[in-house]
């Protein structure tokens, strides 16, 4: 598990929502933002649809190019590489940061925009304190309505207007509660194939997981990865938990569901696997990297049995 951080907001750093249902509403107000942020020589990551790029394009002219541009469509294909991606970002730029983005939210189930929604979350727990301020544009006329529902609890401040406002409903993200979250794990949909593990065991349950993967069809280079974040969470039950577990596999039709079960586990950090450990962190890696690497992770810890359960898509 890695290291606690703050999970409040502080310092220089600024969250903000920015509602909106035409061009002249608020988006003026985010493009001289931008403008001044040019001028006094900050970094600008602005990851949107190409319409508010075109309409930033148009304001600043020949100084466009000091704006780092990625399109939206490829930038918000995951929550937690994005948040990496983002981390990475900022990490690598000295002075203050403006990020300006517009997540994608058309065509997403239930489960995708439940985790696109704890990204704007936990973004307040990541960079809470540093000198970054992050607009996030929601077009009302397209975003759904439970997102729109959120916006004030997942976001310190929104733009109204020419102003920022104060949020009063706002949930620090390791108080932040979605529905679901408290929900028991669904039961497999028939059987699934099971295996125990303890110390020595973790390259044969290595193996045991590729073989798994491949009968069930999944690409070789998710069959790494799913291995990986196995390999990660049962070595992390050897070495923290009770010492040994066992594995439960099975196939929806859709994605591989690998869940690790730890008799003697217990998540004891706020945010598990949500942030990125501190680079002089000597632990916390396997939350993490299943994070980065699995389509979704749940965990639920009853009854002194913690269950992390990775889903891998097949494609």
């Amino acid at each position: 598990m890695q290291p606690d951080r703050d999970a409040r907001t502080g310092g220089p750093f600024a969250h903000i929502a920015v509602p909106y249902a035409s061009e002249d509403e608020s988006l003026p107000v985010v493009i001289t933002t931008i403008q001044k942020a040019v001028s006094a020589g900050h970094r600008i990551l602005l990851s949107t649809g190409q319409r508010f790029h075109d309409l930033v394009a148009d304001a600043l002219g020949a100084d466009m190019d000091r704006v780092d541009h990625r399109a939206a469509q490829e930038w918000y294909l995951h929550p937690y590489r994005t948040l990496s991606a983002t981390h990475d970002y900022c990490r690598s730029h000295d002075g203050h940061i403006l990020v300006v983005g517009e997540p994608l939210w058309q065509g997403r189930g239930e489960r995708e925009t439940r985790e696109w929604i704890r990204y704007e979350s936990v973004i307040n727990a990541l960079f809470g304190g540093e000198s970054v301020t992050t607009m996030c544009l929601y077009d009302r006329r397209t975003t759904p309505f439970q997102v729109l529902a959120h916006i004030p609890r997942t976001h310190p401040g929104y733009l109204t207007g020419q102003s920022v406002h104060g949020s009063n409903a706002y949930v620090p993200p390791d108080r932040l509660t979605l529905y679901g979250d408290d929900l028991p794990l669904s039961e497999p949909p028939a059987p699934p194939v099971a295996a125990e593990f303890s110390p020595g065991d973790l390259g044969r349950l290595r193996q045991t997981v590729t073989d798994y993967a491949l009968r069930a069809g999944m690409a070789r280079d998710q069959i790494v990865s799913l291995v990986m974040s196995v390999s990660e969470i049962a070595a992390n039950s050897v070495e923290h938990g009770a010492g040994h577990g066992g594995i439960a596999m099975w196939t929806t039709g859709q994605e591989v569901v690998c869940e690790i079960t730890d008799p003697g586990g217990t998540i004891d950090v706020p945010l598990p696997g949500y942030l990125p450990p501190e680079p002089e962190a000597e632990g916390g890696y396997g939350l993490w990297i299943s994070r980065q690497l699995c389509d979704l992770v749940e965990i639920r810890a009853h009854g002194g049995v913690l269950r992390v359960r990775l889903h891998m898509r097949l494609v």
